[in-house]
């Protein structure tokens, strides 16, 4: 057994307890997480008094008296950070420490909250020993009872508890917390997040009866080759465990062997248990399941697994860390209902609410320690933590209290040692306890590729040439061959990857053909959940979402902090939306004659479940309107099997001039835990018949000049100088010219350290955010209004020579345009399209094609074809940094229409991009946060023939070559037609 120990002192020097590098004293040993006993227990919350100091300087603790005079505190909101409630600020670092590393000291900048709660101890409260519990305290904490001390801890995301019962008194009591915001365990602490100083998980006292629980290790393991269980539950001290669905009534220790359904994320059949001892009863709910690498493969009851996670912070934009019980089920059930099946709890355990959750609606779980030393990168790794013995016990204490709080869990299927922090021997002295702890799961961490002390091989963001490597099992020797071969046979598991930050990610869906096709790829984890943007009103009430900077941090990291699938507010993204579609467990394919398939190939992409707990609506469509509907008859069919399921004829009275398709969907057929009966699971679209034939364009109108230099064809006016449209049907129009510059993503501003993806930087060098227009010929050419321009940026040769040639059949109006790049061009294109300015009233989009949402040419998997409608201001993503956004992708043809129906629509060939907002893409660019944006009196419109992609690149690997927008010649057409 490796020994765990209490102290181990820094030097010689005298270090206030908040700088030396022990955990802390006095705290009881951890224990698991034993909730719903029948002993007693009175929760702590609630409104505390608060007083804040700038330093830790004081060692004054009279306030922790009785009797001591607080009524001129602040009232502070405990669970909750009081840099959330008016006191100091909050700061943003994603890995620099926001202090100077010189561990284990800390600066004289030290800010300290001093909290008193005053509570009534109940009167049929029970004499004898007691609990106090902190469930999360960042980041050193110091408590007193009733005036005395009870000691101190380090390790903000774990619990603690002290024994208070003989200091308990009848009627009133005190009790007394000094919390520092820096100690050294900061320095293993420097996850990628807020710093968010306070008491942010619950306070509780608990009678602790004699013969109480002090700790119960649950054992629930399955055979799935027998499809029995085997129980046995250790409990200090003994007692028995009943378990009536199963007939089982054991002593603790004892062992018993029975038939039982297992316990797997699709399948969480858990089976409620009481463990009973001398002084105490305490409910369990078992699941049993074995987890094991074997054949290279992570397995679960004998099967491999696929990986289909995001990794998850701890965050609300009101209140932090301090997140409720109805945030984590609201989290987790749109978790299950966008298709998730797993959550890496990054970078330290979650509140242990959130784990019981998983338990019950089914999510596997990489539980993390609390333990990350990143900054240290920046010094070489000199004097980490992780690499010096004196931390050692400061380590093993944050591993033991994970472990052992979390070690009943079904849903936990990994431990992890932390995150990003190097390398080091107390890793390894953390695995060796973990191992011999809990030898039913394997290990995880990514931060040494030699994989020496993890049961799994884990990277972030390797791009798909890698990973495919690695799937085949290809990937780059390491020197030690031992190593290598032992890497090599291990499973391998993106722990971070796709970045969720701003529009994108994208490459999602080759990322997961590279999970289906290749075994030994086992899935991964989108970085990340939720933007941790927080809430904040401008002067007039306007809400929006602060990040890095905001509060005055002198260090800090911008808008990285909002990375993530979801809004701040809980409203999912584009990318949680594209998300859902990739990893969809059910897959529809065409089987038959392109462009009329009379079948339709379902596969169940599920590990463990069958299809028969779902519905298989289908519709016919022409031109996007539903022509018939029904259901299939799809079978059951088990994890991993397909069949053709032959489509209906279509119907004879459907219209035959226009574009049909089939959708089909998954659904589920009855209401789940987690979602209603009909809420969508996975859907398809199969082309029902071949295109039809476009109709012929006959131009029938001829360029008028008019007396006022102006050009009249058909609907449109022109400026006769310049040849640009400046009416159309009767109203004002501002272009169309041709537009190559969009807002940089934050993909597109890429990472500072991978300067070869940072296309938003190179776009800026080259000036395409400032182009200039030069009119070379406007010219009539028999039907045609041919007008000849260069669009190039000021101080380089680059440009391109622009050839727009206009006809009109008497209603419309069509705008060929042919593009000829000049030069070499060094980057590629933002966009390559037109951009035009409308009237204002403008308000209300129909169009057919891709959406309902946006889409970009790697983030379109989830852009479902058919006759959608916004108004303009919806079709906006509201990104926490605003950004290039909205475009609807693959559109055939867009409606803008006034109240009274009057407006214009725009057909285009071949399909276009279409967005539509109230401000130029200049604005956009200029916009830090969303209330920067104010609508202007025209509606902008790109019309784009083509998209760069949008990639990962704000920290992983950039836009596919398929998706890169090159310079090269091009040539598109669009028509517009006045709506009267």
């Amino acid at each position: 057994m490796v020994t765990y120990e209490e102290h181990v002192p820094l030097s010689e020097e005298d270090v206030p307890y908040y700088e030396d590098v022990t955990p802390g004293s006095g705290c009881l040993p951890p224990g698991a997480w034993l909730p719903g006993s029948d002993a007693a227990r009175l929760p702590l919350g609630g409104t505390w008094r608060f007083r804040l100091s700038p330093t830790a300087a004081s060692e004054d603790a009279s306030f922790a008296r009785p009797e001591y005079d607080d009524s001129a505190w602040e009232e502070l909101r405990v669970p909750g950070h009081w840099v959330l409630q008016g006191h100091g600020a909050p700061a943003y670092t994603n890995t620099g420490y926001p202090f100077p590393v010189d561990p284990p000291r800390v600066p004289d900048e030290n800010p300290t909250g001093d909290h008193r709660y005053a509570f009534d101890l109940p009167a049929d409260w029970p004499a004898g020993s007691a609990a106090l519990h902190f469930g999360g305290v960042e980041s050193c904490a110091r408590v007193w009872l009733n005036g005395s001390e009870l000691g101190h801890f380090k390790g903000s995301r774990l619990p603690h508890e002290f024994e208070a019962g003989s200091l308990l008194r009848p009627g009133r009591n005190v009790l007394a917390v000094r919390v520092h915001q820096w100690s050294s365990g900061s320095y293993l602490e420097d996850q990628d997040q807020w710093w968010l100083p306070g008491v942010f998980r619950e306070v509780e006292l608990r009678h602790r009866p004699e013969g109480a629980v002090r700790d119960a290790f649950v054992h629930a393991e399955y055979d799935h080759r027998t499809g029995q269980g085997t129980l046995r539950v250790d409990s200090d001290p003994a007692g028995r465990v009943t378990v009536p669905e199963l007939g089982l009534e054991l002593a603790t220790g004892e062992s018993a062997t029975v038939p039982v359904e297992p316990w797997t994320a699709e399948t969480p059949r858990l089976y409620d248990a009481e463990l009973a001892t001398s002084g105490e009863r305490v409910p369990l709910r078992i699941g049993f399941r074995t987890v094991v690498v074997e054949d290279g493969l992570l397995k679960v009851n004998g099967r491999p697994i696929l990986l289909r996670g995001v990794n998850r912070h701890e965050f609300d934009p009101a209140h932090g860390r301090a997140v409720g019980a109805d945030v984590m089920r609201r989290d987790l059930l749109l978790m299950k209902q966008h298709n998730i099946n797993a959550v890496r709890t990054s970078h330290y355990p979650p509140d242990p609410a959130f784990l019981a959750l998983c338990d019950e609606l089914g999510l596997w779980v990489v539980d993390e320690c609390d333990l990350e030393t990143h900054g240290f990168a920046q010094q070489g790794w000199r004097a980490n933590p992780v690499d010096d013995e004196r931390w050692t016990p400061a380590l093993l204490d944050r591993a033991r209290r994970m472990v052992e709080r979390d070690k009943n869990h079904p849903s936990v299927i990994m431990w992890s040692l932390g995150n990003e922090c190097g390398t080091g021997r107390g890793l390894s002295t953390m695995a060796a306890w973990m191992r011999e702890r809990d030898p039913s799961r394997p290990l995880h961490y990514e931060g040494d590729p030699g994989c020496a002390d993890t049961d799994v091989y884990s990277r972030m963001y390797a791009d798909h040439a890698e990973v495919e490597r690695i799937g085949r099992r290809t990937e780059e020797p390491l020197p030690d061959g031992t190593l290598d071969a032992r890497r090599r046979g291990l499973p391998f598991v993106l722990c971070e990857y796709a970045h969720a930050m701003g529009n994108g990610p994208g490459g999602l869906s080759e990322y997961q053909r590279l999970f289906e096709t290749y075994e030994r790829c086992q899935g991964g984890f989108v970085w990340e959940w939720i933007d941790h943007g927080l809430r904040q009103y401008t002067a007039d009430g306007v809400r929006y979402h602060a990040y890095g900077g905001d509060f005055g941090e002198e260090v800090h990291d911008g808008n990285f902090v909002c990375d993530g699938l979801l809004f701040p507010e809980r409203v999912p993204s584009p990318g949680l939306i594209e998300y859902k579609k990739v990893i969809e467990p059910v897959r529809f394919e065409a089987v038959g004659p392109d462009g009329a398939p009379g079948a339709v190939r379902v596969t169940n992409l599920q590990d463990f479940a069958d299809l028969s707990a779902l519905a298989f609506p289908w519709s016919y469509e022409v031109e996007g309107l539903p022509v018939a509907e029904g259901t299939l008859a799809v079978p059951p069919l088990l994890p991993g099997e397909s069949a053709e399921v032959k489509l209906p004829a279509p119907p004879e009275d459907a219209p035959r001039d226009g574009e049909a398709l089939w959708t089909v969907r998954a659904v589920l057929a009855e209401d789940a835990v987690w979602a209603e009966a009909g809420h969508e699971i996975a859907w398809g679209q199969l082309p029902a018949a071949p295109l039809p034939v476009p109709r012929p364009w006959t131009p029938s109108a001829a360029p008028r000049r008019g007396t006022d230099r102006t050009l009249t064809l058909g609907p449109g006016v022109f400026d006769a100088t310049t040849g640009v449209l400046s009416r159309l049907g009767g109203s004002p129009v501002t272009g169309p010219r041709l537009d190559v510059w969009r807002a940089p993503t934050d993909n597109d501003e890429g990472a500072p350290w991978q300067p070869g993806q940072r296309c938003g930087p190179e776009w800026r060098r080259i000036g395409l955010h400032r182009m200039r227009h030069r009119t070379d010929a406007v010219t009539a050419e028999g039907d045609a209004l041919v007008v000849r321009t260069r669009v190039a940026p000021a101080a380089t040769s680059l440009g391109f020579a622009v050839v727009h040639r206009w006809t009109s059949d008497g209603a419309a109006l069509r705008l060929e345009v042919a593009v000829t790049p000049q030069g070499d061009w060094p980057a590629p294109l933002p966009r390559l399209g037109v951009r035009m300015g409308l009237d204002g009233d403008l308000g209300a989009v129909r169009w057919f094609g891709g959406g309902p949402g946006e889409a970009y040419p790697d983030t379109s998997a989830a852009a479902r074809v058919g006759r959608w409608s916004l108004p303009v201001d919806a079709l906006q993503t509201p990104y926490v940094r605003p950004q290039e956004n909205g475009a609807r992708i693959g559109v055939r043809w867009a409606e803008l229409t006034r109240p009274d129906g009057t407006g214009l629509r725009i057909e285009g060939e071949p399909h276009y991009f279409f967005t539509a907002r109230r401000w130029t893409s200049e604005e956009l660019d200029a916009a830090r946060h969303t209330p920067d944006l104010v609508a202007g009196d025209r509606v902008w419109l790109n019309l784009d023939h083509a998209q760069h992609g949008i990639g990962s690149g704000s920290c992983g690997p950039g836009v596919l070559p398929k998706y890169r927008l090159e310079a090269a010649p091009a040539a598109f057409a669009f028509t517009f037609r006045p709506l009267e």
